[in-house]
C-alpha cells in the first residue's frame, strides 16, 4: 500500500515543472498556484474525509474510492491545453488525493494495533517502503523519458487506478466513531485538536510546521527544472542534465535511511534537538544547490540530495511520531489532521504562492531565464532565520517521560 500510495505521488510531483516549463513554456507565478493546489485541498479535505471514514464508509473502502477518481483526474491531465483548466483538474486530484495521505496511516495503524504491534517502533520500517515507491517512480519516470512529457500522468494514473482496486483488499477498518454516544459538535468535527494551540509548545510546534512545509514546497516545486536548467552547451551532455529526475531520486534514497534512524535520534537527543537538525538541513539542501553545478559542482548537488533525507524525515516522520505519543487518544487522529494541515495546506499556499511571486519579480529575466543561485540563496537564507529563531521559543525538555495531554477542551 504504501509503496503505491508515493510511487503515484513520486511520477508527477517533482517532474511536473520540467513540464510546466520546458513542455508547456506556461509562467513561473501560474506554476506557483499550481502547487498550491495541494495546500487549499489539505486545508479541509482529509478532515472531512476522516469524518466519513470515522462514521459512515470503512476507511480501506474510502481510500480504494478515493484512488480511482484520482486516476481518472490525472488521465485527464494530459488533454488539458490552458493553464488555468490545468489548476483546476490538478485541484480536483488532489482533493481525491491528499485525503488518502491520512487514510493510509489509520489503515496502516489500525492493522497494526489490531494486533498488538507497537506503532512508534514498527511503522517506520512500514514507511520506508513509501520511499521506495517514490523512488520507484522517480526511475520509472527518468527510464521512460518521460521527465517532460504527459507519459508522467498516464503512469500514474495507472498505478492509481490499481492500488484503488487493491485497497478493497486491505485489512478492515471500520468506522469507531458511529458506536460513540452525544458527541459535540467540536468532537464530531474533530475540532477539539485545535484547542492544542492553548499549550505554547504544541502552538509553537503548530507554527513551526507551516514554516518548515512552505520550504518543502519550495524543493518540490523547483528541483528538476533547476537542472533541466543546466541544458547548455557546457553542460548538456553529463548526467545530472540528461537524468534529472534520477539524480533527484537520491534524496529519497538518503531519505530511507534517515527514516530508519529516527528512533535513535528521538531517544538520544529529543524532539526539538531533531528538529533543530531538520533545519538545519534544510539551509543545506538549498545553500548547496545554490552553488552546485552539473560538472564541477556535482558533488554539491549530490550532498544536496543526501541531506535532504534528513530534512524531510527528521521533522514531518518525526513530527508525526510526537503527535501520536504526545497527544490524548481521543484526539489523536484530528491532531495528526491538524500537523498535516499546517505542513501540506496552509504551509503549502504559502510557500507556492510566495515562491512563484518572487522568483518572476526578483529572479526572472528577460528571456525568462532564471537566476538560480539567487533563488536557493534566498531559500537558505529564509530556512536559516527559522533555524535561528526555533531553539529559543520551543521548550521541550529532553529527557523527561512522554505525557498524554488529557483533557484539552
Amino acid at each position: 500500500m504504501n509503496f503505491m500510495q508515493f510511487f503515484i505521488w513520486g511520477a508527477w510531483l517533482l517532474t511536473i515543472g520540467a513540464y510546466w516549463f520546458q513542455n508547456k513554456h506556461w509562467s513561473g507565478q501560474q506554476f506557483g498556484i499550481i502547487f498550491s493546489t495541494m495546500g487549499i485541498s489539505a486545508l479541509f479535505m482529509p478532515a472531512l474525509i476522516g469524518i466519513v471514514a470515522d462514521r459512515l464508509i470503512n476507511a480501506e473502502k474510502l481510500y480504494g474510492v478515493m484512488h480511482i477518481l484520482g486516476s481518472l483526474t490525472l488521465f485527464s491531465l494530459p488533454l488539458v491545453e490552458s493553464p488555468t483548466t490545468f489548476f483546476w483538474v490538478l485541484l480536483l486530484n488532489m482533493f481525491f488525493y491528499m485525503p488518502t495521505l491520512s487514510l493510509s496511516i489509520t489503515v496502516a495503524y489500525s492493522a497494526l494495533k489490531s494486533q498488538n504491534i507497537d506503532v512508534v517502533k514498527e511503522y517506520p520500517p512500514i514507511r520506508v517502503w513509501g520511499t521506495v515507491g517514490f523512488i520507484a517512480a522517480l526511475w520509472t519516470i527518468n527510464l521512460t523519458h518521460s521527465t517532460t512529457s504527459p507519459n508522467q500522468f498516464y503512469i500514474a494514473g495507472a498505478v492509481a487506478l490499481c492500488l484503488g482496486m487493491y485497497s478493497f483488499t486491505l485489512p478492515k477498518c471500520p468506522p469507531l466513531a458511529k458506536k460513540a454516544k452525544h458527541k459535540s459538535f467540536v468532537d464530531a468535527f474533530g475540532l477539539k485538536a485545535f484547542t492544542l494551540f492553548k499549550i505554547p509548545r504544541f502552538a509553537v510546534f503548530f507554527i513551526f510546521s507551516l514554516l518548515l512545509g512552505a520550504a518543502l514546497q519550495l524543493t518540490n516545486a523547483y528541483g528538476t527544472t533547476y537542472l533541466l536548467d543546466f541544458n547548455k552547451p557546457q553542460f548538456k551532455d553529463l548526467f545530472a542534465v540528461r537524468n534529472p529526475a534520477a539524480l533527484i531520486s537520491l534524496s529519497q534514497i538518503s531519505e530511507t535511511l534517515f527514516i530508519l534512524a529516527i528512533p535513535f535520534f528521538l531517544r538520544r537527543f529529543g524532539i526539538k534537538n531533531v528538529m533543530l537538525f531538520s533545519m538545519v538541513a534544510w539551509v543545506l539542501r538549498f545553500g548547496l544547490f545554490a552553488f552546485g553545478d552539473p560538472a564541477g559542482g556535482l558533488w554539491m548537488i549530490v550532498l544536496s540530495c543526501i541531506v535532504y533525507g534528513m530534512a524531510f524525515d527528521f521533522f514531518n516522520i518525526s513530527g508525526s511520531l510526537f503527535v501520536e505519543t504526545q497527544t490524548s487518544p481521543e484526539i489523536r487522529g484530528s491532531a495528526q489532521g491538524l500537523f498535516m494541515m499546517m505542513v501540506n495546506g496552509v504551509g503549502a499556499i504559502i510557500g507556492s504562492l510566495t515562491s512563484g511571486y518572487i522568483i518572476d519579480k526578483f529572479f526572472t529575466y528577460t528571456d525568462k531565464s532564471k537566476d538560480w543561485h539567487g533563488i536557493w540563496l534566498t531559500f537558505a537564507a529564509y530556512a536559516l532565520v527559522i533555524a535561528i529563531i526555533f531553539p529559543f521559543v520551543f521548550r521541550d525538555k529532553h529527557g523527561i517521560e512522554v505525557k498524554q495531554v488529557a483533557d484539552l477542551a
